[in-house]
């Protein structure tokens, strides 16, 4: 019996995977700010047969953190996986957001991460074993205008990760695993704070939550260090490597253009101040049953378009590189 931890348990990814890992007969501490919406969640999970404490936690508070950890490692007699999935964004011009709101999403998704980590590692390196899963995005490759503080909070989760499996590397039982999903039909879309005049939406083929917790849960058995859900990382990686800035412009037009024509909304903190009072949903409504069923084609195709865009980059860069030589040559 897998004993598993889930951090941001209350909705979306978190939810899917507490029911996914409940279906797989594990044992569960499910963790978030909002404890009616856990409640929820655990209700879903002991239908499954599940084993379920339920501990209302703010990842930023270390303390309490912490405390979970060790609550969690009494209860169940150990850790085995830990799920750190806490997330919230604002959306809007980055000078035209209120500093407080910035900063809340850097506490809840880095720094609550940060805190994830602390807690359970120790843990982890007394039993010298255990999966440290981090819940990161496409955010963490691919910069997203008007919502620079979720793109900082993700970039440095990537960079959290590798240093931390740098530092472990002498525990080959300890594993840190990333998963990289794209844009995921959550209520957390609907949660997110907005300042940008327009009400937000998704792009068409989002992915289903439960399409995310079922790589989660392969991890806890085969942890592997990356996993990209919808598009491949390595790609990703590749593009922002090759070209760091044209992708953030493009989208930065295409934002703007967009929020002009969006229905008109007045300005939100959403959740990041405190909890939903609608949580405990694993969708968040944006896919049509039709969307549902192309979601993983138009995955596939955007990843195609990437992949041609990426070889006409660089048939262009070696064009230019021959040139450059023969130029060279006659000099």
């Amino acid at each position: 019996m897998k004993r598993v931890v889930i951090t941001g348990a209350s909705s979306g990814i978190g939810a899917a995977t507490a029911e996914a890992f409940a279906a797989a007969g594990a044992q569960l501490v499910l963790a978030a700010r909002g404890k009616e919406a856990l409640d929820v969640v655990a209700e879903r999970c002991w239908a499954r047969g599940a084993e379920v404490l339920t501990v209302p936690v703010d990842v930023a508070d270390a303390d309490a953190v912490a405390a979970l950890a060790r609550a969690a490692r009494d209860w169940m007699g150990g850790i085995d996986v830990w799920f750190s999935n806490v997330g919230v964004g604002v959306v809007g011009r980055f000078h035209e957001v209120p500093i407080e709101a910035h900063r809340r999403v850097i506490e809840s998704n880095l720094v609550g991460h940060l805190n994830d980590a602390h807690a359970v590692l120790s843990i982890f390196i007394q039993q010298r074993r255990g999966i440290f899963i981090n819940m990161i995005s496409v955010g963490g490759f691919l910069p997203a205008p008007w919502a620079v503080a979720y793109t900082a909070s993700k970039f440095g989760l990537r960079g959290m990760s590798q240093a931390l499996r740098g530092e472990l590397s002498a525990y080959p039982g300890i594993h840190v695993c990333d998963v990289y999903p794209t844009f995921v039909d959550t209520p957390a879309i609907r949660h997110a704070g907005n300042y940008t005049g327009g009400e937000t939406s998704v792009p068409p083929g989002v992915l289903d939550p439960r399409t995310v917790a079922r790589a989660v849960v392969r991890l806890a058995d085969r942890p592997r260090p990356t996993t990209a859900v919808g598009a491949p990382a390595g790609l990703m990686s590749l593009a922002q490597v090759l070209a760091p800035n044209l992708g953030a412009t493009a989208m930065n037009a295409f934002l703007g253009s967009y929020f002009r024509r969006a229905v008109r909304t007045g300005p939100t903190d959403g959740n990041l101040f405190a909890p939903p009072a609608d949580d405990g949903a694993i969708d968040g409504g944006f896919r049509r049953p039709d969307q549902r069923r192309q979601a993983a084609g138009l995955a596939a195709i955007a990843g195609v378009a990437a992949l041609g865009g990426l070889a006409l980059l660089l048939g262009r860069s070696g064009r230019g590189t021959r040139r450059r030589r023969l130029d060279d040559r006659w000099r």
